[in-house]
């Protein structure tokens, strides 16, 4: 029980500085040729990893557009923190912002993440590449406790 209480407070310690990274971290000034309208992406996704001090993880997933794009994508996950542990997420999911086009979400993101669990494990984590935000959050297995910042690339698979 301890250790799902930790996880909630470690969930809105992200959001508290996801708020805060999420105007500076990688600003950019106005997009050339500036579309006009914002797309609704989303990304289902596995990630496995572990961490000790240094977190790295790896995995896949799929992103869709509401228009109806899509793209598989390989995601990498390395950082560093107050971070312990060995897990698995399944089924993980995320929402973008600031999308025009669907190419726009491939990179590097940076921001914080939050992960806790005992047999059970989950993770949240915000991160930022320009005027592109993602929130993602995961369920899963593992034995993980911490809080890291991290840095997130999504490749095309």
């Amino acid at each position: 029980m301890n250790a799902l209480r930790l996880g909630l407070r470690s969930f809105a310690l992200v959001g508290v500085l996801a708020g805060v990274l999420a105007a500076p971290l990688g600003a950019k000034g106005p997009r050339v040729g500036n579309p006009t309208e914002l797309k609704s992406c989303e990304l289902v996704y596995s990630l496995k990893g572990w961490s000790a001090f240094y977190k790295r993880a790896k995995g896949e997933g799929i992103v869709t557009c509401a228009d109806g794009q899509r793209a598989e994508v390989k995601l990498r996950v390395h950082g560093g923190g107050l971070t312990f542990g060995k897990s698995r997420i399944r089924d993980g999911k995320g929402q973008f912002s600031g999308v025009f086009d669907i190419d726009e979400v491939f990179g590097s993101y940076g921001g914080v993440q939050a992960h806790a669990g005992v047999l059970k494990s989950s993770d949240a984590t915000a991160v930022t590449k320009g005027e592109v935000s993602l929130a993602l959050i995961g369920t899963g297995e593992g034995f993980d406790i911490g809080l890291a910042f991290s840095r997130l690339k999504i490749l095309p698979r």
